[in-house]
């Protein structure tokens, strides 16, 4: 038995999902006539309280599109040191929108509005680059899956709001938050100009994200879109899983938290385990011990059939997820105490 954690993005559709999927209704999505797609992003838009919504084929290209539509090249972004958008997007941000991003320092990949006040202050002149978005990862990958505090995203808002700054949320495990900290999309759509959610980590959705946002911004981004590379065709197929996700798979991500919980607890009793990043979702992030080496730990659980994430910085990542079972946790309970 292999036991994959290396990320909730490994899930396979169910059969209530593939039978979705199989009789769904398309047609050209180039030209706004897939149904299935319009369907999709009309719920998106409905759930989270806001104006309209576009379907990406991935998380990444909905936040390079977000931040494109907020920027002009030579622009700033400020972000945490540890977002997505900056250590997992390939340099798109430079590359693709031609600005810059200013890290903040925070905890966890969580910063707080005093931070961005700081991080913003100072000239503001031909010399520097202008301030422009800020970006939040909710939960925070890197972070272990920590959610922010939904206070001092208000706060953060205000500050864009004095500085005029665009606010974009990566939301890629939005719905991990949600559910871990019993709060609502409409919350969250109220906060943000635009909002990118993933329908294939934790929704279980094989492919395809979503971009949310106003009538105006969203009529950029399928522009964007189009440059990107982006624009599908029958893409309905793909939307009935996303379609699908939303409606059977948010209120199960609990039982995904609950088994990060109880592996936390077992590696807490593990000799060799140095520390264990607090668990609030489905992401558990730990260190071994110094004289065992990351790399050659996340081999040796390989060869036992449990596939492990390094993370750099000695971090060792654990994922669980729709396909990962009590039988399965069990099995890795088993090899994480033999170890």
């Amino acid at each position: 038995m292999i036991v994959d954690l290396i990320s909730d993005t490994v899930t396979r559709p169910t059969a209530g999902m593939l039978d979705t999927m199989m009789n769904a209704k398309v047609g050209d999505d180039v030209f706004k006539s897939d149904p299935t797609v319009n369907q999709l992003q009309e719920k998106a838009a409905r759930l989270f309280g806001m104006e309209d919504a576009l379907f990406f084929p991935s998380g990444t290209m909905a936040n390079q599109a977000a931040i494109k539509l907020h920027t002009q090249p030579g622009d700033k972004i400020f972000c945490d040191k540890w977002a997505h958008v900056y250590q997992y997007e390939g340099g798109g941000a430079a590359f693709n929108s031609g600005v810059t991003c200013k890290l903040i320092d925070g905890d966890r990949g969580m910063f707080t509005a005093e931070q961005l006040k700081i991080a913003a202050a100072g000239r503001a002149d031909i010399h520097v680059p202008y301030s422009r978005l800020v970006c939040i990862e909710n939960t925070t990958n890197k972070g272990g899956g920590a959610c922010w505090d939904f206070e001092e995203l208000k706060r953060i808002q205000q500050v864009c709001k004095d500085l005029h700054l665009g606010y974009h949320l990566d939301g890629a495990r939005l719905f991990n938050a949600l559910v871990a900290k019993e709060e609502t999309p409409k919350q969250y759509g109220e906060l943000f100009d635009t909002i990118s959610i993933c329908l294939s980590k934790g929704l279980g959705a094989p492919i395809g994200s979503i971009l949310l946002g106003s009538k105006e911004d969203i009529a950029k981004a399928l522009r964007i879109r189009k440059l990107f590379g982006g624009a599908m065709r029958q893409a309905g197929f793909l939307a009935a899983a996303g379609i699908y996700a939303l409606d059977h798979h948010v209120e199960r991500l609990a039982d995904d938290h609950q088994k990060a919980k109880r592996i936390e607890t077992e590696l807490k009793l593990c000799s060799y385990v140095k520390k264990v990043e607090p668990v609030e979702t489905n992401i558990l992030i730990f260190y071994v011990n110094d004289d065992l080496n990351a790399d050659e730990f996340i081999s040796k659980m390989s060869e036992r059939g449990i596939l492990l994430t390094p993370m750099g910085d000695g971090k060792i990542r654990i994922v669980t997820h729709l396909d990962f079972t009590n039988e399965m946790l069990d099995r890795l309970i088993t090899e994480l105490k033999s170890f």
